[in-house]
């Protein structure tokens, strides 16, 4: 799985960060995007509530969340 850190980027960074990187990647892979602000979050949610692709939104800690995103 690749796995991307963005500490400390606001979007729209992390979002175009995470679709070039699944502009690479073949259906069934996954990718995982580690975030710290909350916009990222509901940005990366919104973006994605009508794909194909399956999303996983986890908090891990209080204010780090790690998306799982699986390419369909």
């Amino acid at each position: 799985m690749e796995k991307i850190n963005c500490f400390g980027e606001i979007c729209p960074v992390p979002l175009v960060r995470l679709q070039q990187q699944l502009k690479k990647m073949e259906s069934g892979q996954s990718i995982m995007l580690v975030v710290d602000h909350s916009c990222v979050v509901e940005s990366i949610d919104d973006y994605y509530s009508d794909s194909a692709n399956s999303i996983t939104i986890d908090e891990v800690i209080n204010g780090v969340w790690e998306i799982t995103v699986v390419k369909a």
